[in-house]
């Protein structure tokens, strides 16, 4: 058997896509604000943005970008079915999106410099075949966007790594905002606070000057 190569034979291109990435970006971007965790208990999974509205702290630049319209989120992240990461997910209604904020919640209310007060959410729900979006929409998202805890400063989505798996790294996002217990089993971080800071720093200067 002879074989060529010709790389445009194995590259998918669809207008269609792209247009239905759009308009569920465009809808992710129309649905309500709520607090963080929402105000009440919810069915789905799917996609959401943190929004930080605070005046003080190393994150008050977000005040007056946010203050007329949500338009800077802090963190994008997703939430998935269960069983969907093994492509065995079913049809079966769960809250995972709800829990994740949760999740989210119980981490800005255990960190010391920051308040849940300050954040925002809003979240769009894929379900049925509109569930395989999740992962490029939240892709799409953070391409657009450039969260700061998506961005610059890792970890914030972490979970307990559990017992016996402490020896990783604590992450940045645990350095500068500690008070999640299980963070301060891992290991010292090989970053520095201070480099950190300055990066989110730098952020905003480039976001100012965009």
């Amino acid at each position: 058997m002879t074989f060529t190569f010709d790389r445009s034979k194995h590259v998918f291109y669809s207008p269609e896509f792209e247009e239905l990435i759009k308009d569920a970006i465009r809808f992710f971007n129309g649905t309500p604000i709520q607090p963080v965790p929402p105000i009440q208990p919810f069915e789905g999974a799917g996609v959401y943005a943190l929004y930080y509205i605070g005046k003080n702290g190393i994150y008050k630049p977000f005040h007056e970008i946010n203050r007329l319209e949500y338009r800077q989120p802090i963190y994008i992240g997703k939430a998935v079915p269960r069983g969907w990461r093994q492509g065995r997910a079913t049809d079966s209604i769960s809250s995972e999106l709800y829990r994740r904020l949760c999740d989210h919640s119980k981490s800005i209310s255990l960190a010391e410099n920051i308040e849940i007060s300050d954040f925002l959410c809003r979240f769009m729900i894929l379900e049925n075949a509109a569930s395989n979006l999740i992962g490029t929409v939240e892709a799409a998202l953070i391409r657009y966007y450039q969260p700061v805890w998506n961005c610059v400063v890792d970890g914030f989505g972490n979970h307990d790594p559990g017992s016996g798996r402490y020896n990783q790294e604590m992450s940045e996002w645990d350095l500068i905002h500690p008070g999640r217990k299980w963070a301060q089993r891992c290991a010292p971080s090989s970053k520095s606070k201070t480099d950190i800071i300055e990066s989110i720093k730098r952020y905003f200067t480039d976001f100012e000057n965009d």
